[in-house]
């Protein structure tokens, strides 16, 4: 655990401030759910709370079944990171944090087929490279909330037809009633 210097006081309805470098630094934002855990040496962690990262090991075995099936890389993100990633190029984007883009696709809950000549292409993580030349997108609504995105990505030129579409359409679909469960 990393020290920050910062001190705060619990107010005397039992709240504290955490500050905006640390909420910017974590992107929390006002209304994020946060979890709170406790050790043995009475410490306090908060964690920002993902509801599809309670599904991680099914996700991750949902998105193993749909690279085997398509033969691309398959993506599930929460609202921040890519919780489980399978397929050709998966190291490159386990376990990282979300494009700026495809956050606000999510928010937007939006659901596309692109090619990377198309404006609509977006990039996956902050890093990504974009060696990838199709994307299907779709976003995971639960209960009526955008809580993530079912991604497909193609190496291959030939375009992703209505088809694939369709396919991350009925993942997100899943997941997100999975989560309502």
């Amino acid at each position: 655990m990393k020290a920050t210097g910062i001190v705060r006081r619990i107010d005397d309805l039992g709240r504290i401030v955490v500050p905006k470098e640390i909420r910017r630094t974590l992107r929390i934002r006002e209304g994020d759910p946060l979890e709170i855990f406790t050790d043995r040496e009475g410490e306090i962690i908060l964690k920002k709370y993902s509801p599809i990262g309670e599904l991680g090991q099914f996700a991750g075995e949902y998105a193993e079944s749909l690279a085997q099936t398509t033969g691309h890389l398959v993506l599930i993100t929460d609202c921040d990171h890519i919780i489980a990633a399978s397929g050709t190029g998966k190291k490159e984007f386990e376990g990282k944090p979300i494009s700026a883009q495809l956050e606000t696709a999510i928010g937007e809950r939006k659901s596309f087929l692109a090619s990377k000549e198309d404006s609509s292409f977006i990039r996956l993580a902050p890093d990504d490279a974009g060696t990838y030349y199709q994307q299907a997108v779709s976003t995971i609504i639960c209960a009526g909330d955008a809580i993530g995105a079912v991604v497909l990505c193609s190496k291959e030129e030939k375009k992703m037809t209505e088809t694939e579409s369709k396919l991350v359409a009925a993942a997100a679909g899943f997941l997100g009633r999975q989560m309502e469960q």
